[in-house]
């Protein structure tokens, strides 16, 4: 693969509600942020790649609404309808294939809709719709099916809650910083057996973009450009039913590539710092498994060792992850962005120490159907 890299980044601070912000605000915000960050203008950019969604939007053919806001006048653009790690893949896939140096901006407005009626839709619509399934409740089946399978308790998913909440305190743009307690997060409200309020994401308002670009205009940007060294994405079975939902195969495929791609033959001694995407407190461990970090079943006691704390040997989530800040389709990108932050060493007081590689994950469909992972670097391939 030739040499590309990430060399502008936007995120803005997540809230429950933007009320004073439209998606066009936001895109031509985070689009001009980025813009700013890589020391280019819009005469620079030559494909832009939209992530919207038309149920999220409210709108048919939603990503044409915010083109023009995202400087696409004229360039080639697209739109990628799922999660923003998806968005940035297409992105590169341009970039390697000589569509020259490409944005990639996604939005999202939780606030304006309903995300319980909107991810009732991603289900089959003879057997499943009818039965009220969603986002949520499908979750909550599959952190059943992993604590059942492993003998994993609540309170080894409350400390997800706890570690990357506090985490989210070092961290300006984050919605949610909590300094909680493991009782505090057992004591929540139960939305939908085991999940308590406080396992779950709340609903979000944010954008993000990012730039990308190859290693002649990367080594022009306006600060240290950051290389991708490896991506893949895989997506399991639609139904449910299906899938060992305790046993993540597209993550674990999506990995191997991309560990692969990147000539990384041990995760744990290649990877400086995680971010990935935890929805519900259960998804760290599970997805820290598929990746190979550990064994199956042996995700939450990374945790209780202290090794994906901040201070450990593989931080996850220093941003405080998706736990404390889901903006649908925004927020694998954020996990991009904060890679890259780690990576520059301006992540400010979340700050991993001598961070030079980085993953950044993202997921599309009910309980991690589809899993895309970036393997990002200091340095470039050799």
């Amino acid at each position: 693969m030739d040499n590309i890299a990430i060399v502008g980044i936007a995120q803005t601070k997540y809230e429950r509600r933007k009320k004073d912000k439209t998606y066009l605000d936001l895109v031509y915000e985070m689009t001009t942020a980025a813009l700013d960050d890589a020391g280019l203008t819009i005469n620079d950019i030559d494909s832009v790649v939209t992530v919207s969604n038309d149920f999220l939007d409210g709108r048919t053919i939603s990503g044409m609404a915010v083109g023009d806001a995202a400087g696409a006048y004229d360039k080639n653009i697209s739109t990628v309808e799922g999660d923003g790690t998806f968005g940035a893949f297409y992105g590169a896939m341009r970039v390697l294939g000589g569509a020259g140096t490409t944005l990639v901006v996604a939005h999202s407005k939780g606030s304006e809709g309903d995300i319980k009626t909107v991810t009732n839709a991603m289900f089959d619509p003879i057997y499943q719709r009818h039965l009220g399934i969603e986002g949520i409740t499908s979750s909550a089946i599959q952190a059943n099916a992993y604590m059942h399978k492993y003998g994993i308790t609540e309170e080894e998913l409350a400390a997800v809650s706890v570690k990357n909440h506090a985490n989210a305190m070092n961290n300006p743009h984050a919605q949610l910083p909590l300094d909680l307690t493991l009782g505090d997060v057992m004591d929540s409200e139960m939305i939908s057996d085991p999940l308590k309020k406080l396992d779950c994401s709340p609903v979000s308002d944010g954008a993000a973009a990012i730039i990308i670009a190859d290693e002649e205009q990367a080594k022009k940007a306006k600060k240290p450009p950051v290389w991708i060294k490896g991506f893949a994405h895989c997506a399991d079975e639609y139904l449910l039913g299906d899938r060992d939902l305790a046993d993540p195969r597209a993550l674990r495929e999506a990995a191997e590539k991309a560990f692969a791609m990147a000539g990384i033959d041990e995760p744990m001694g290649g990877i400086d710092v995680v971010e990935l995407y935890d929805a519900f407190s259960y998804m760290e461990p599970l997805w820290l498994e598929g990746m190979g970090f550990c064994a199956p079943g042996k995700g939450a006691q990374l945790l209780l060792d202290g090794i994906t704390a901040m201070d450990g040997t593989l931080p996850v989530n220093p941003s405080g992850g998706v736990l404390s800040a889901h903006a649908v389709l925004v927020a694998g990108l954020a996990r991009i962005v904060e890679v890259v932050e780690q990576l520059r060493g301006t992540a400010g007081a979340r700050q991993v120490k001598g961070a030079k590689t980085g993953l950044a994950h993202g997921i599309n469909g009910p309980c991690g159907q589809s899993h895309c992972v970036w393997i990002l670097s200091k340095e470039m391939r050799g």
